[in-house]
């Protein structure tokens, strides 16, 4: 996507142009951003410099692909993920303080766990990051929520917030039944359980 600084103000105070408007041409009402915290126009507009940065900074020649500095870095044994993360970190954390709900958050960190965890397999890991752009997904998310989520929104916020609770239950309860299993197995070696 080519992010330039055309930008315009509508008569309802929204904010338009290749900085403000997401994948779906969502505007970003200013008078409502700005309400939430003082600085918040410059602070989304610096998640969005640094999610292109990360995500689509550059197009690759003779091609229509464009990659970031993420599986860029990825290409640093260990180093190179770790600070890419850390910045992913830091787009999440910003939409904390600019008051984004919590299951869009959920959203926001299951998008950088994915790109970590996946992103961090030496070199499929990195042509993963290439495609998956949680960055730039991440601050998709943060906009349409900032702008007033549709029922949509909301509903798939919501599937995501149950799905990872019954990830975490299902991963609990297997870690617990291996761990059962691994003990019995250990008492019946020693000769404690027959």
């Amino acid at each position: 996507m080519d992010r330039t600084n055309r930008e315009e103000r509508t008569e309802d105070g929204v904010l338009t142009g290749d900085d403000t408007a997401d994948a779906d041409g969502v505007g970003v009402d200013l008078d409502t951003l700005d309400s939430r915290a003082p600085d918040a126009a410059a602070r989304l507009d610096r998640l969005r410099r640094l999610s292109s940065l990360l995500d689509s900074a550059f197009e690759i020649p003779r091609t229509n692909v464009r990659i970031g500095l993420d599986p860029i870095l990825g290409l640093l044994p260990g180093v190179g993920d770790a600070t890419a993360t850390a910045a992913s970190a830091y787009v999440v954390a910003e939409a904390a303080a600019l008051g984004a709900p919590r299951a869009t958050l959920a959203r926001m960190v299951l998008n950088v766990a994915v790109d970590a965890v996946l992103g961090s397999i030496p070199l499929v890991g990195d042509a993963f990051d290439a495609v998956w752009r949680a960055n730039d997904r991440n601050v998709r998310l943060l906009e349409r929520r900032l702008t007033g989520p549709t029922e949509d929104d909301v509903r798939r916020d919501r599937r995501v917030v149950l799905g990872l609770g019954l990830a975490v239950f299902l991963g609990t309860l297997t870690v617990s039944v291996l761990a059962l299993v691994t003990l019995w197995w250990l008492l019946g070696v020693a000769g404690v359980v027959g």
